[in-house]
């Protein structure tokens, strides 16, 4: 099984290393670095943060808004592109379980996904300490597993849509659509569904919390505003209720969860469907 497994991890990640996203996304994400250097931001001081701090959380920032939706796009073609594209009859007269392909696309892809933006990363450590700049070893360490999480969140989504949507298009588009409406809820629909609706806060601050992407975003603000100033009331109930180390660990458990859910649907739903 672990044989099979690895072999086709190794077949997406090769097939992804040569297609055309994989360099875009690499380019990406290594343009992010370069141009936050060149702005300077490993020389400023904000709110008490300087050097690499102050890059990487700018880097993780624009992460959050840019890796969700590289992640769904590159990753719902995996069964509904080889669905359309007639290939599963070749798949089936292989000597491989259904299990070890499927899950073998799921960490390689994730390798794939997952190496780009670690490595800008940790290209944007080295170069800091090479210009003398010391390294916050900590809050890289955190972030890389926040990182992680929220990459194995999306792939898992991205695998469920896959494997629910009979052509690539319609993968994409509902990619698309998930995307934007957990991008939109994040502030904007939220806040005037939960003031029609006069909900109580505990209730607003649960729907919010369902939501990988607040759950990343807020755990980033946290460790340069370990108050949550910036959220206002809503800080006491997140603290109230989780403190700041278990919200910590929510952050990094909760979006790996939901990731290994989807992607547990999707293998159940892509085991029992109709391959060709």
């Amino acid at each position: 099984m672990m044989k099979y497994l690895w072999l086709a991890a190794s077949t997406d990640i090769i097939e992804s290393l040569r297609a055309r996203w994989f360099m875009v996304y690499t380019m990406v994400f290594g343009g992010l670095v370069v141009i936050l250097f060149a702005f300077g931001l490993a020389e400023s001081r904000i709110m008490g943060f300087t050097g690499l701090s102050r890059l990487l959380i700018t880097y993780i920032q624009l992460s959050m808004a840019m890796l969700p939706i590289f992640v769904l796009i590159t990753t719902v073609r995996s069964v509904a592109g080889d669905r359309e594209a007639g290939i599963f009859e070749y798949l089936l007269s292989l000597p491989i379980t259904l299990g070890a392909w499927f899950w073998g696309r799921v960490f390689g892809r994730f390798f794939v996904v997952f190496l780009p933006v670690f490595i800008a990363m940790l290209g944007a450590t080295a170069w800091g300490m090479v210009k003398g700049v010391e390294a916050p070893w900590q809050l890289l360490f955190y972030y890389t597993g926040l990182l992680m999480a929220l990459a194995w969140c999306f792939l898992g989504i991205g695998m469920l849509i896959s494997s629910l949507a009979r052509s690539a298009d319609v993968a994409q588009g509902a990619a698309f659509v998930v995307w934007l409406t957990l991008l939109l809820f994040l502030d904007l629909i939220l806040l005037g569904v939960l003031i029609q609706e006069h909900l109580p806060a505990e209730t607003a601050v649960a729907i919010a919390l369902a939501n990988p992407m607040q759950v990343f975003r807020t755990a980033t603000m946290m460790l340069f505003d370990p108050q949550l100033v910036l959220l206002g009331p809503t800080a006491y109930i997140i603290l109230d209720n989780f403190g700041r180390i278990g919200y910590i660990a929510y952050a990094l458990l909760y979006p790996t969860a939901l990731g290994s859910a989807c992607a547990g649907l999707g293998y159940l739903h892509f085991k029992r469907s109709d391959l060709p």
